[in-house]
């Protein structure tokens, strides 16, 4: 029997303090609709990179769980991927670094956030509407410096990112099951909702094939 999503590709990107069972969720989840999940992120001109989660509260180890990458997002054609998700927690904040002018004295401004290799992949991907896009939890903080993208998408997110999503001229909406889908952009309230944000992603990638 066919799996309603066999032959597409998922790609999510990552960094470290990652949570553990959101990227359980995906590599299970979207294999059962048989997806293939790449995870990917800056690997600095590395074969791969490791990055490590957070330790979450009821955790009995003391110590972070360990991903290994093997996908650099710089490589990757966007047309080959029906999603691309950004993982919750800190990934998005650290994917912004950005390298500022070798000029002195540098003053870095907004505008130049932009310019982050991972804010631009996730642009591109915006411009892309046969692309699904997801955010779960603190993910919208990849399209802030990009307000542009964000400007009267309804969308959810964690209280913690709320302020900087509206700034950025998103219209926040409250569901009681804390997923908001609008047209390709599926947001989701937090990571325990991931569940529900695979389900509407991948029915969202089946409206739009």
């Amino acid at each position: 029997m066919r799996k309603p999503l066999e032959g597409t590709k998922v790609g999510v990107l990552v960094e470290s303090q990652f949570i553990p069972g959101e990227i359980v969720a995906y590599q299970y989840g979207f294999d059962l609709l048989g997806a293939q999940v790449d995870f990917m992120s800056r690997l600095w001109g590395q074969p791969s990179q490791k990055f490590y989660s957070t330790v979450e509260p009821g955790e009995t180890a003391n110590s972070p769980v360990e991903l290994d990458v093997r996908v650099d997002f710089n490589n990757v054609e966007l047309s080959d991927y029906a999603a691309i998700i950004m993982a919750a927690n800190y990934c998005s904040v650290r994917l912004r670094w950005f390298t500022p002018p070798d000029v002195q004295p540098t003053i870095p401004s907004p505008a130049m956030v932009s310019t982050a290799p991972a804010v631009q992949f996730f642009a591109k991907a915006m411009a892309n509407p046969k692309i699904v896009k997801g955010a779960l939890c603190h993910g919208l903080w990849i399209l802030t410096p990009r307000p542009d993208l964000l400007q009267g998408r309804k969308v959810i997110c964690h209280e913690v990112v709320l302020a900087d999503v509206i700034n950025a001229g998103a219209s926040f909406q409250w569901t009681a099951s804390g997923v908001v889908v609008d047209r390709d952009l599926v947001t989701g309230h937090d990571w325990k909702k991931v569940g529900v944000f695979i389900e509407a992603i991948a029915d969202t990638i089946l409206q739009l094939a």
